[in-house]
């Protein structure tokens, strides 16, 4: 029997509304029903990027996941772990209970409708890009071929963005 060939991919996480913690766990506890995590990265405090104002601050992190699930299966399943936790969308960049983005799946360079892979804007958001460093800081784009690292570098990390790493713990 032919083993399903497996993919590594990386998914953001954030929340905001509700209880953004124990809500990051379930997630992190859902993505093992997607594939195995080989890794999450610290916790982060950020604040709210673009969307309504007076917005209360996320908390980020990154998941490495291997997967034998497709590219568009894997989005069903991490749209259904953010129906889970209530999540709505009603407004572009609102307050969130929960948000799960692929940022990457692999190497895959894709265009569709309904996914965009490498994830548009991971190269260009502090609050993706150290998690991210936590995990894999040589990872490179598929297309630009810019290390996570030196995006980071880039880019620069805001000073209202926290490391809260102990809080996985609690």
């Amino acid at each position: 029997m032919t083993q399903p060939r497996m993919t590594h991919a990386y998914v953001a996480l954030g929340a905001n509304l509700g209880e953004p913690l124990p809500t990051l766990r379930r997630a992190v506890a859902g993505l093992r029903e997607l594939g195995e995590v080989e890794g999450v990265s610290r916790l982060y405090c950020t604040a709210p990027v673009g969307g309504p104002p007076g917005q209360p601050d996320y908390l980020n992190a990154v998941a490495a996941l291997k997967t034998a699930l497709n590219p568009l299966a894997l989005l069903d399943g991490l749209q259904a772990l953010e129906a889970q936790a209530g999540r709505t969308r009603t407004v572009r960049w609102e307050a969130r209970t929960l948000d799960l983005d692929l940022i990457l799946y692999g190497q895959a360079v894709l265009a569709w409708e309904r996914l965009t892979v490498p994830h548009p804007l991971a190269w260009e958001r502090a609050f993706v890009l150290a998690p991210l460093a936590d995990l894999a800081p040589e990872l490179r784009h598929p297309v630009s071929g810019e290390t996570v690292l030196a995006a980071l570098q880039r880019t620069g990390i805001p000073d209202s963005m926290t490391v809260k790493s102990a809080a996985w713990d609690r």
